[in-house]
């Protein structure tokens, strides 16, 4: 049983001074103060052998700790996490066993304790939200150049151990492929020259269908990579299919099966060798073989040219009279009202329009594309469209 709320040393102290006077019985004391005599024995006992101070309360911390970590280790921990401000509390258990050949090494998270306490922690930088791409638009192709479909059909080595990566690009409608190139890896550098050799050859298609992965996505504004940016600025329309979900690009698939079935098993001897089979292979694709999907024509028989033609300095887009414009700087912002706004580095050099939506809040749109919102108050990066937002609008900035 408890002491009573009010002034509980006062209280110990007339209990263990009538105790002591034997005025009553002890256990008629315990009663009428209300406690057990196990607890007034602990009392008694006390003040018989500390006096009054003994009335006080103990400190219930135990008067050693096990666990405890000595101050020499916690100083050790401190100093490494001082020299490796980066390495978290797994890497600073490693350097402590290797370095310090501790018998007993602190876990993870003591270490991780003991940084935070010393207020060596680094706070991660939230990531900014950004706009998402546009996933559910995917074109059915009638006609030629109506989509196109991009993609890296899977690296193997030839036999001399050298990678190759075979960039390819077809024309959904017609299953023609415009493009079946080895390239120097899979980057922007080695896949724009390519695409800009097939739209000088072919045409501009109305749309191409790619995956998410570098170089035709990115985790930008949108979605949008240099590459696919610079689609945008020609007039093609990006179609992004979902993550993990090839299928939704099944004919471009399809074509890749039969690549590689022809081509690569086994590969050839040397990237130029491999290159002759793709050239041959595309070749027979195109003109001799007859394709069940097509009612047994060649691609070549249902394909023709775009009679949109590839122009290497397209005027920047023409956006309504009511839109502010603004050129996207080097680094990847636009400057609207003195303040920087971050829209990605795939756009720089790109023109913007900005519209008044409500007080305080423009929408930016690159050519028709709604990449996000400007707010007054929130300056940093573009806040994504909401959920009931159309990302396209056909009339602004086509």
């Amino acid at each position: 049983m408890a002491w009573k709320d009010v002034e509980p040393m006062e209280e110990r102290i007339r209990f263990v001074l009538k105790a002591t006077r034997e005025e009553m019985a002890f256990s008629d004391l315990c009663d009428a103060f209300g406690v057990s005599r196990k607890t007034g024995y602990k009392w008694l006992s006390r003040y018989e052998e500390h006096g009054l101070e003994g009335m006080h309360e103990l400190s219930r911390r135990p008067l050693s700790n096990s666990t405890r970590i000595e101050d020499w280790i916690e100083d050790l921990v401190v100093r490494e996490r001082l020299i490796h401000r980066k390495w978290g509390p797994k890497k600073l258990r490693e350097k402590l066993v290797e370095k310090c050949e501790l018998e007993t090494v602190p876990a993870t998270s003591t270490i991780g304790n003991i940084i935070k306490r010393h207020g060596l922690t680094c706070s991660r930088r939230r990531k900014r939200p950004v706009s998402q791409p546009d996933r559910t638009t995917r074109t059915e192709a009638t006609r030629p150049n109506e989509v196109w479909a991009a993609d890296f059909k899977g690296w193997f080595r030839t036999k001399d151990g050298q990678r190759c990566d075979p960039l390819t690009c077809s024309d959904l409608f017609s299953r023609y492929v415009l493009i079946c190139r080895i390239v120097a890896g899979q980057c922007i550098d080695t896949t724009m020259p390519e695409f800009r050799k097939a739209f000088i050859r072919y045409g501009l298609p109305e749309a191409i269908r790619v995956d998410n992965g570098s170089p035709f996505g990115s985790r930008g504004v949108c979605g949008l990579s240099k590459l696919s940016a610079w689609w945008l600025q020609q007039g093609i329309r990006v179609e992004f299919i979902d993550p993990g979900h090839p299928e939704q690009n099944g004919v471009h698939e399809r074509m890749h099966r039969t690549l590689k079935e022809e081509t690569s098993k086994p590969p050839a001897f040397t990237l130029k060798a491999q290159q002759r089979r793709f050239d041959l292979w595309r070749l027979e694709f195109n003109h001799e073989r007859p394709h069940e999907a097509l009612g047994m024509q060649r691609p070549a028989q249902r394909y023709q040219r775009s009679l949109r033609r590839y122009i290497a300095r397209p005027e920047p887009p023409e956006y309504p009279v009511d839109y502010e414009i603004r050129m996207v700087k080097t680094r990847g912002a636009i400057k609207w009202q003195n303040e920087l706004y971050y829209v990605g580095e795939a756009l720089h050099g790109m023109a913007l329009g900005l519209i008044d939506v409500t007080d305080g809040k423009h929408a930016v749109y690159f050519r028709n594309l709604l990449l996000g919102y400007i707010e007054e108050g929130k300056v940093g990066g573009l806040q994504p469209p909401g959920a009931g937002d159309l990302l396209v609008y056909p009339g602004h900035g086509a």
